[in-house]
């Protein structure tokens, strides 16, 4: 298993309130014809939230059968109960994922001895690589890069972390006390060249859904060495990362994905559909990039 590149947060398609499993199988295969890296199931970006735990453990078994071993399925299964989040990684791992993301426990905040057991906890029960989903703006937690390390040093299964926090010192600072092993993603597709350049791997997108393709090339140009390039496509990139967030994620690439065919428009109460002089300027930049 080769966790490098851009690896897609996937959506998770709905028709009238139910899993869209048609629709779901073939953005993972069209994905994967455009040369993705890897996908995540059950991440916020696919409205894990939302999802019960049935729906959630079929999502997973969808995407693990769709992808048949093809790139490297990283499945959502983190909770702020650690109890929950095992029975999630636990499926996982039966399912036949390769790795699960796990994210810091929101709400109830942990304290740095909490989440280090936390982890172990899970770690113990369950066999399987752990990627920690560092994402402060959602869980009002911070893995700090001293944290980082005591996850990765104490927690055999702790592999590396989805780092959302947007902060570059702290992302250079964790691959400074964890070295060029662990494996160090961006969560945030504004600073992806930036995160590779100070010891990344790759990045966990959101606008990988969409533009597939070119993320890739994105981290491929970078790691081939050719700094313009990757430089490049990160500039061009910037207006859609920006258009991903005019709302709360998923809204606006469930959005996008819609109007480029690919996925009927259905989000989960409490996300409703984006506001309209949003979704026009939403409409406006998926046009001026040729994507509708």
């Amino acid at each position: 298993m080769n966790i490098q590149g851009a690896i897609t947060a996937l959506v998770t398609p709905f028709k009238n309130g139910q899993i869209d499993e048609e629709a779901y199988r073939k953005h993972i295969e069209w994905q994967i014809e455009e040369g993705i890296d890897g996908v995540v199931p059950c991440g916020t970006t696919g409205e894990s939230a939302t999802l019960s735990h049935e729906e959630h453990k079929r999502v997973i078994k969808i995407c693990v059968e769709q992808v048949k071993g093809r790139v490297p399925v990283i499945a959502g299964a983190g909770s702020n109960s650690t109890k929950e989040a095992i029975e999630l990684t636990q499926f996982a791992k039966s399912a036949g994922a390769d790795a699960v993301l796990l994210i810091t426990p929101y709400y109830n905040k942990p304290t740095p001895d909490g989440l280090v057991a936390h982890y172990k906890t899970i770690a113990r029960e369950v066999s399987i690589p752990i990627i920690v989903y560092n994402v402060p703006s959602r869980t009002g937690l911070n893995v700090t890069p001293e944290l980082a390390k005591r996850l990765y040093t104490e927690v055999d299964a702790v592999i590396g972390i989805k780092e959302a926090s947007g902060n570059l010192r702290q992302v250079a600072e964790i691959y400074e006390l964890c070295g060029k092993d662990f494996i160090l993603l961006s969560g945030d597709d504004f600073t992806i060249l930036p995160l590779l350049s100070v010891g990344g791997r790759g990045v966990i997108s959101v606008i990988s859904n969409i533009v597939p393709k070119l993320t890739h090339e994105l981290c491929t140009e970078f790691f081939k060495g050719n700094l313009e390039k990757a430089k490049e496509i990160q500039i061009n990139l910037l207006s859609i990362a920006r258009a991903m967030f005019m709302e709360t994620n998923p809204i606006p690439v469930k959005t996008a994905l819609s109007l480029m065919g690919r996925i009927n428009l259905e989000l989960r109460l409490p996300l409703v559909e984006m506001q309209t002089p949003n979704k026009e300027k939403l409409t406006q930049i998926l046009k001026a990039k040729g994507l509708i």
